[in-house]
């Protein structure tokens, strides 16, 4: 028997408000890390270079673990693989605050990765509860996760400035997370709707190893050497894989990631655009936070803030992407979503300008930042619009998944190729009377010069956007349906 609207849009409603916790408690991890980055180098001695892949490690796991949780979700429920991953965020968070080496607080890095499935697994789940009240239970979902990134950043810097105990401040999200593990298990409801077909297990192991390969190469090229066997062999190799990947994933009939919908629906610029913006948004992050906690005057450059301040300025930075994320629609409903992606692409390009000319300033540097920020936000708001509108009406959510492992995957070599930059302009410091290595003013600034380049790209590149690229929402399919013949990637002869 068909429930009345009114016992649909309850029964939504309970789910949403259990699983808005999740959500804040994603953001509250993901906002924790980098005011932390500094002190995580000094406990475990490592230089900044290696720091990078605090961030890199997470943003590539992420390429492996979401697209098969939600292809694992679709077909044997979303509520169960949400509890899965959250208990694997959980365990990595633990590792993560007790880990005796670095390499081992990277191994609880890529146990948090699934965290980047909650968004996904949690739209299924309340478009399942009540398709009429899913796009506003999807609005109250990714607000709780800026929220939660914004008091995440604010919080973590804070509490170390007062405890002084690296291992206390990493526990409190671990704890959060454990926290969650029977909130999903008594209170969030299971979805019904089963789809078929099976993980494409070749697809995601090609696709891991390659790209782990190929920047494992790039990380290390300073040390190894560019022209090494080591190195070449190791990018040649997972290039080769990754070519590999997508001769499977055109013959198989479920694929990992769809690439037909990525060459015929008119979605490939908007995608291309995707990455360029992750590579300067996720690979820059550490470099920044870095910076701003360098003291000039042992360093010689940076801007001496405390981690507390770092703290309350990730989230005044955290606010502004909110705000930009909150008013692209409407900006774009009066220039176009195309030229409202152009603006947010030319806000961080003077964004980055400003931090390379202004960067013995501390006022005009953060005001760079903060431009930069809001620039983000519009195109967080408006890029992804853009890509739903473009797809096929019944490869939406393809579009979509294709969208978000675009941008994190060019994250992740982003990242990695900062770490090179970083690794290569090196400088021997005198802190407390013993000599340090760490990296150069010069690499920063050549870090934001090719985010600036980026940023740069993106405009040009969403300049060339066709069609009637407004931001009206597109109806989604309800989750879990069984994909289309085009949605699969068949090929008719």
């Amino acid at each position: 028997m068909k429930s009345s609207p009114s016992t649909s849009t309850k029964a939504a409603g309970g789910a949403v408000g259990f699983l808005i916790v999740m959500e804040f408690g994603s953001g509250l991890l993901q906002g924790w890390f980098p005011p932390l980055l500094a002190r995580i180098g000094e406990d475990f001695s490592v230089d900044d270079a290696a720091l990078n892949w605090v961030s890199v490690v997470y943003l590539l796991m992420t390429v492996a673990f979401v697209p098969i949780l939600g292809k694992l979700g679709d077909l044997y429920g979303h509520k169960r693989m949400l509890l899965i991953t959250v208990c694997l965020v959980a365990v990595g968070s633990v590792i993560v605050a007790f880990a005796p080496s670095f390499g081992v607080l990277l191994l609880g890095r890529a146990l948090q990765a699934p965290l980047a499935a909650f968004l996904p697994l949690e739209f299924a789940i309340v478009r399942s509860r009540s398709e009429d009240t899913a796009g506003r239970s999807i609005a109250k979902l990714v607000g709780a996760l800026t929220v939660g990134g914004a008091i995440g950043a604010m919080v973590s810097g804070i509490l170390l400035a007062v405890v002084n105990d690296l291992t206390i401040v990493l526990l409190v999200p671990a704890v959060f997370m454990f926290l969650c593990i029977p909130v999903v298990a008594w209170l969030v409801p299971e979805t019904t709707t089963r789809s078929a077909g099976t993980v494409d297990w070749a697809g995601a192991a090609l696709l891991t190893t390659g790209l782990l390969s190929t920047l494992l190469g790039i990380a290390n090229a300073s040390s190894w050497g560019w022209t090494s066997g080591l190195t070449l062999g190791s990018i040649a190799f997972g290039l080769a894989v990754l070519v590999l990947w997508v001769m499977v994933e055109r013959k198989v009939r479920y694929p990992l990631v769809d690439l037909h919908v990525l060459t015929t629906s008119g979605i490939g610029l908007p995608i291309l655009g995707a990455s360029l913006f992750g590579a300067q948004m996720f690979g820059s992050q550490t470099a920044g936070s870095l910076f701003i906690l360098n003291d000039p005057d042992t360093h010689g450059f940076g801007l001496g803030l405390s981690e507390a301040t770092v703290g309350v300025l990730f989230l005044v930075l955290a606010l502004a992407s909110f705000a930009g994320a909150t008013l692209g629609d409407r900006i774009a409903a009066r220039i176009s979503a195309k030229s409202t992606v152009v603006l947010g692409a030319l806000l961080g390009v003077v964004s980055y300008l400003a931090m390379i000319g202004f960067s013995t300033s501390t006022v005009p540097f953060l005001t760079a930042m903060l431009v930069g920020a809001f620039g983000n936000g519009l195109i967080l708001g408006v890029l992804p619009a853009i890509v739903v509108k473009k797809a096929p009406a019944d490869s939406v959510a393809v579009a979509s998944a294709l969208y978000n492992t675009s941008r994190t995957a060019a994250g992740s070599v982003g990242g990695a190729v900062f770490a090179l930059v970083m690794s290569a302009f090196l400088v021997t410091l005198q802190i407390d009377g013993e000599a340090t290595v760490a990296s150069a003013n010069t690499s920063y600034l050549i870090v934001w010069g090719i985010c600036a380049a980026l940023a740069l790209a993106l405009a040009l590149v969403a300049l060339r956007f066709r069609g009637n690229d407004g931001a009206a929402p597109v109806k989604v399919p309800a989750a879990g349906t069984a994909p289309s013949a085009s949605a699969q990637g068949e090929h008719t002869a």
